[in-house]
């Protein structure tokens, strides 16, 4: 299959250049872009456990290990055991990681206004739809290689 009928380079030039675009968005705060996505989630569950961060950040439970320690260590989040389920560390925003996640938040929704900026309301619904489409492609033919 030639280059050109590649859509897969397609995607993956925009998601870098997404990528590219929040990275010097959150920078500022001092943060990563999965240090922000951390921060991110964090913030509309407060108490939520690593695994489940790691679930809805999509990164591996030892992947998110190292970064909760990393953000820890910087006072940006704490962890505290659960009250009834002692193994369970619940994590937390900080004050100090409310504000770093504010002034990443306030960059990084610039980046997305741009973003939704350069398409209509009806142009985006259906470019959701195509994403979602190939999504579903991806995930079939991923697993037609098992």
């Amino acid at each position: 299959m030639p280059a050109s009928d590649r859509l897969g380079i397609d995607l993956h030039l925009a998601d870098q250049e997404l990528l590219a675009a929040k990275r010097i968005a959150v920078e500022p705060a001092g943060l990563t872009v999965p240090q922000y996505a951390a921060l991110f989630v964090l913030a509309e569950n407060a108490g939520i456990s690593g695994a489940a961060l790691a679930r809805a950040c999509q990164v591996t439970p030892q992947a998110m290990a190292v970064l909760l320690r990393h953000l820890t260590d910087r006072g940006l989040v704490e962890r505290a055991p659960h009250r009834w389920h002692r193994n369970i560390l619940e994590t937390r925003l900080t004050d100090r990681g409310r504000a770093a996640l504010e002034l990443a938040d306030d960059r990084a929704s610039a980046v997305e206004q741009a973003l939704h900026a350069e398409f209509t309301s009806a142009e985006r619904d259906h470019l959701r739809q195509l994403l979602a489409r190939a999504t579903s492609a991806l995930r079939r033919a991923a697993d037609g290689l098992d």
